[in-house]
């Protein structure tokens, strides 16, 4: 058996904190990311996407960018308005959210963008 890995996270270190889905691995690359943005679009879910300072990361409230992509299956439109939302919150945390309407609830969410943490 393989021994499980710790992974510190401190609440003195916003650099350690974890945020979710994905988050313990490296960031998602374009390729990797637009492939999860086709898997939430082959699944009929609503992409949504949230953000938030990393001061606040850790909370459960996030602000949503626009509404949710009701009915949208245009990968790179969805791409688009990950860009447009870093571009608009740079110092922000962006994820991802795929709403699945059947089970009236999240089907994955993930960090899509996290910002560099000041010290």
């Amino acid at each position: 058996m393989i021994p499980m890995k710790d992974y510190p996270s401190r609440l003195s270190d916003p650099n350690s904190r974890r945020l979710g889905t994905f988050s313990y691995l490296p960031p998602l690359d374009a390729a990797q990311l637009r492939r999860q943005v086709a898997y939430i679009v082959g699944r009929g879910w609503t992409p949504a996407i949230e953000h938030t300072d990393p001061a606040h990361a850790t909370g459960h409230y996030r602000y949503m960018w626009k509404l949710p992509m009701f009915g949208e299956t245009d990968v790179d439109r969805i791409l688009g308005e990950i860009e447009a939302c870093r571009a608009a919150n740079p110092g922000h945390h962006l994820r991802l959210i795929g709403y699945d309407n059947i089970a009236q609830s999240q089907g994955t969410s993930m960090v899509v963008h996290r910002a560099p943490i000041r010290a």
